[in-house]
Order: C-alpha cells, then structure tokens, then sequence
C-alpha cells in the first residue's frame, strides 16, 4: 500500500508538546492504554473517528496536527 503513499501519525510528539503524561491523556480521551501506545507507534491499520475526535478535543488540535499524510517517494 505504501506505493501511493502512507498516513504518518504524530500523536506521540502532540501529547509531549501539552506537557501530558501518557496516563492522564488516556484518562482524559477515555483510552485504554494498549489503544494510545498503537496510535502513538503507527500501528492502527484502522482510524476510528470517535477516538480521534477525543483526541482533538484533548490536545485542543486539529485533524491535520494528528496526520499527515506522506505521498510515496518513487
């Protein structure tokens, strides 16, 4: 699939920026913790926009702060 190119999520970076312990994100954007490390490591083969509203809603971003989309580098 990386052949049109790929979605890179920078949540990781995002939660550190708001001086946020992982901990106290999920307990505000009602995440397990499992959930949260699997954003913040790219390994979501499935968004959920419910969870990524949460997230915005948290970091006070927008869609655009949590993905990028990166095209494929021929």
């Amino acid at each position: 699939m990386e052949r049109y190119g790929k979605i890179v999520i920078k949540l990781d970076k995002l939660i550190k920026q708001a001086g946020l312990s992982k901990n106290k994100f999920c307990q505000r954007a009602e995440l397990q913790r499992t959930q949260l490390n699997n954003y913040c490591n790219n390994d979501v083969t499935r968004l959920d926009t419910d969870v990524l509203a949460r997230m915005c809603s948290v970091l006070g971003c927008e869609i655009g702060d949590i993905l990028e989309f990166v095209p494929y580098d021929k």
